[in-house]
């Protein structure tokens, strides 16, 4: 990075200005050892708390200590549902002032942020949206020194106009060298306007007193006028271009280049369209930073890192090794592709946020760079259920509230419904969601439909209500195809049927839906083989194959030379993935071989092995809702799923839930007709021996897909 004090281009007051902000940087402690913690005159906490020393506890460094009036045995028991708080509203709870405070849940994320930001390493954090990766990002910034910041300036280079020079000065310098420019600027183009003005009148009075040719006098004047405005344009060219100013930054910078195209990300150059005749405009105004540039001792951060292109990565992986990066046209038909300046300085932390999937399309030398620099860090879902966390979650509404501005405070009734909703969607037993940007959405929601009614505080019909108004388009979809399929009589939940069962599945992540499956025996033309349609992706289709050598094992049928067709009613486009649907497959089958009806007031959904042990699936809570919005009374779910059951209370009466380990279970709850069913299942029982004997799969370590 060069630095260019002693050019021609420089005045006296860009000197002067310049010299005051350096000295002023050195007695700020603008140069200081990055390792050590910068003071902040504003703050009367000591460095250690700062930076949340080593020997700091976690209450008190990351804002987690929430006032409680006593403890006690918090069970999950309604009266005890915000973990010992005794508040009237979300108004008697204070918020702290740091994002860092405010995040909630992601302990060792949030440990990993605060030591990332002492140390200066760059972070990647990985996990599902609305997790909070860009609140601790933001929080990053706020906890880097502040006076460390610089400003960019970009000046003419009168030897090669199109290679810019650059030039650093401490933060809130920049504007004060500008303006001594312009000051110097403006007073060189008045004399050299008076001047201008003085001449014009001595041609003028010469051609019309001695020479008497006014058209004479008037013509050299306009040629004097526009030779001295176009001598002006070199004056003006000595004003160097501002291109990162930190005047008025009170914390760390922090961009956001999240789907960035690749001029802002890594700076551009204008096209000027006038190149020459005295009408261009100097290189240097015409050079924009990037946000490289603008996060320069500050955070930069990128969500769905990999949906950069390739070549971006490549180059902003060249800006985090060097530190500085040169601005150039990104177009490469513009003039300004032509320009380039000196390297600009962007000393910036790199954060990486994105799904699961970003890693595989992220460039593997940028991702070396992050992690042999820095951490890698997974964001958790969810998280244990206790009293510190219901206190946290409590005060996570009144963020909500403050940070809106426009929202009534929530009642503690509306709170305590606001966590039950918490727990809910995290879709295991004991623990809450950490998919904060959804349930903010709720709190909002719940706020608006307050407001609307103008009552002074949230109340838990609100949230009851807003929880109705912000189902998500997959449920509204699911809701839609029930009621439309109780108006074409496609569902049918009552009598008995061979073949056919009530099968559930999920459409997104929070919309359970029945999806009816049928099953045929026919003769075959060739060697017997299992035809699935519906168009099931590749999961399904194992399962499928798993569902025929459990039937191949417990038949008494020969079925080498059968056809067995498996069709999936009204799949809908998305098709089938997962195999959760397997042992309803498995049933479907077993009653078409064996010509056993099945209950239709049932619906079932499963895992299977191929030994018939029945496994756990993801989404039973609204798979067991879509059951009983559709007029069915029993569902049949894994045991090992019974932890994850939290269905509402209106639904708890309409269904009853029946847990099973073994498809033998399964048999014997979904036949109908005694006779053929009690026979069907002693065979089962028979050919699996002690199997059941031993509860296969009922251990209480059985992994629960979520």
């Amino acid at each position: 990075m060069s630095d260019n004090t002693d050019t021609d281009a420089t005045p006296d007051p860009d000197r002067e200005a310049s010299d005051a902000g350096e000295e002023e940087a050195s007695t700020n402690g603008a140069k200081q050892d990055p390792d050590e913690p910068a003071s902040d005159p504003s703050a009367d906490e000591p460095s250690e708390d700062r930076w949340g020393g080593e020997g700091e506890t976690s209450e008190t460094t990351l804002g987690s200590d929430v006032q409680v009036d006593g403890e006690s045995d918090l069970e999950g028991d309604e009266e005890n549902l915000l973990g010992g708080l005794d508040i009237e509203s979300t108004a008697d709870i204070e918020v702290p002032d740091r994002l860092v405070d405010q995040v909630i849940g992601q302990d060792h994320a949030r440990d990993v942020i605060k030591k990332a930001a002492k140390q200066r390493r760059h972070v990647m954090m990985i996990g599902s949206p609305g997790t909070g990766k860009s609140m601790l990002a933001k929080a990053m910034s706020q906890l880097l020194p502040r006076e460390e910041l610089q400003d960019v300036l970009v000046y003419h280079n009168p030897d090669d106009g199109n290679e810019p020079k650059v030039r650093t000065v401490p933060g809130g310098k920049g504007e004060q060298i500008v303006e001594a420019h312009k000051e110097e600027a403006r007073k060189r183009n008045q004399m050299r306007t008076f001047l201008m003005w003085i001449i014009i009148a001595i041609v003028i009075g010469y051609a019309l007193i001695l020479v008497q040719q006014v058209l004479l006098g008037i013509l050299a004047a306009g040629v004097i006028y526009l030779a001295f405005r176009y001598g002006s344009r070199g004056s003006d060219a000595m004003i160097p271009n501002l291109l990162v100013n930190n005047a008025n930054q009170k914390t760390a910078p922090f961009e956001d280049a999240t789907g960035a195209h690749a001029g802002a990300l890594l700076g551009d150059v204008r096209h000027d369209p006038f190149q020459s005749g005295g009408m261009e405009t100097p290189s240097h105004d015409r050079v924009e930073p990037g946000a490289i540039h603008q996060a320069n001792k500050g955070v930069l951060f990128v969500d769905e890192i990999n949906t950069l292109d390739i070549r971006s990565q490549q180059k902003l992986m060249t800006a985090i090794q060097e530190g500085e990066f040169s601005i150039t046209g990104q177009s490469e038909r513009s003039s300004g592709a032509m320009v380039q300046t000196e390297p600009v300085p962007c000393d910036f932390i790199m954060i990486a946020a994105g799904n699961l999937d970003a890693m595989e399309n992220m460039h593997p030398a940028l991702r070396s760079r992050i992690k042999g620099y820095g951490y890698e860090v997974y964001m958790d879902d969810t998280i244990e259920d206790d009293p510190e966390m219901r206190r946290k979650y409590a005060r996570f509404v009144a963020q909500e509230v403050e940070n809106d501005g426009r929202l009534p405070h929530f009642t503690e009734e509306a709170v305590q419904e606001l966590i039950l909703e918490a727990r809910r969607r995290a879709g295991r037993k004991g623990h809450l969601s950490l998919k904060f940007r959804d349930l903010g959405g709720l709190v909002r929601v719940a706020g608006d439909i307050a407001r609307a009614e103008d009552r002074e505080r949230t109340e838990r019909a609100d949230v009851l209500q807003a929880k109705r108004r912000s189902r998500s388009i997959e449920q509204q979809l699911a809701d839609n195809y029930i009621e439309r399929r109780k108006d074409y009589e496609l569902t049918v939940n009552q009598g008995d049927v061979v073949g056919r069962v009530n099968g559930l599945a999920v459409m997104g992540e929070d919309s359970g839906i029945v999806l009816p499956v049928m099953a045929e025996v026919s003769p075959s033309q060739g060697p017997g083989q299992v035809i699935a349609t519906g168009q099931l992706k590749e999961m399904a289709e194992e399962a499928v194959q798993n569902v025929s050598a459990i039937i191949k094992k417990f038949s008494d049928e020969d079925i080498s030379e059968k056809d067995v067709h498996i069709q999936f009613v009204q799949a809908g486009e998305g098709g089938v993935d997962g195999d959760s649907a397997s042992i309803t497959v498995a049933t479907a089958v077993i009653s078409a071989i064996e010509d056993v009806p099945i209950k239709q007031n049932l619906a079932m959904t499963g895992s299977l092995s191929v030994r018939g042990d029945v496994l756990p699936v993801g989404g039973v809570t609204h798979k067991i809702e879509a059951a009983a919005k559709s007029g069915l009374d029993t569902v049949i779910i894994p045991e090992a799923n019974t932890q994850d059951v939290m269905i509402e209370d209106e639904y708890e009466d309409m269904i009853e839930i029946i847990p099973v380990s073994h498809i033998s279970e399964v048999l014997e709850v979904a036949l109908a007709g005694e006779a053929e069913k009690d026979s069907l299942v002693d065979r089962l029982k028979s050919i699996t021996g002690k199997a059941l004997d031993h509860e296969v799969g009922r251990q209480s370590g059985s992994p629960s897909p979520q």
